[in-house]
């Protein structure tokens, strides 16, 4: 009986001691070809389940690769996250490559949109580890 418990304690430390910690978050990973387009997330800002945005906010790329680009999709987007049900002023933000990649390639990208609200002015960033292919 001795000899189990010990085992299993030693399992038990073992499993707990390997894990990767619970809060660590994986990037998200993306793959475009060629002309490709996909929706990185939906925007807005809201109080109280309603737009305090001021017009569009701006997009840039902080870090990334010529043949990405970002566009903003201006749209009502139901913020379903904060339990929203209606329609907000908002858009989506689409990923683009340009048709000029010629060989596989792994690229960081780093996205800030910058926002003018009711509030002031406010900043969010994204990160995707995006896989470009021919």
């Amino acid at each position: 009986m001795r000899h189990w418990t010990t085992a299993l304690f030693a399992l038990g430390l073992a499993f707990i001691i390997g894990r990767p910690c619970a809060d660590a978050q994986q990037p998200i990973r993306l793959a475009l070809k060629n002309g490709e387009s996909i929706e990185l997330t939906t925007f807005y800002y809201i109080a109280n389940c309603r737009s305090i945005m001021i017009g569009l906010p701006e997009v840039e790329i902080l870090e990334g690769s010529a043949e990405l680009s970002i566009a903003i999709k201006e749209e009502q987007v139901v913020p379903r996250r904060f339990d929203c049900t209606n329609k907000v002023p908002g858009g989506k933000l689409i990923l683009t490559t340009k048709g000029s990649v010629t060989e596989k390639k792994e690229v960081n990208l780093i996205y800030r949109l910058k926002y003018k609200t009711k509030e002031g002015d406010r900043q969010i960033s994204g990160t995707r580890i995006v896989t470009l292919f021919p």
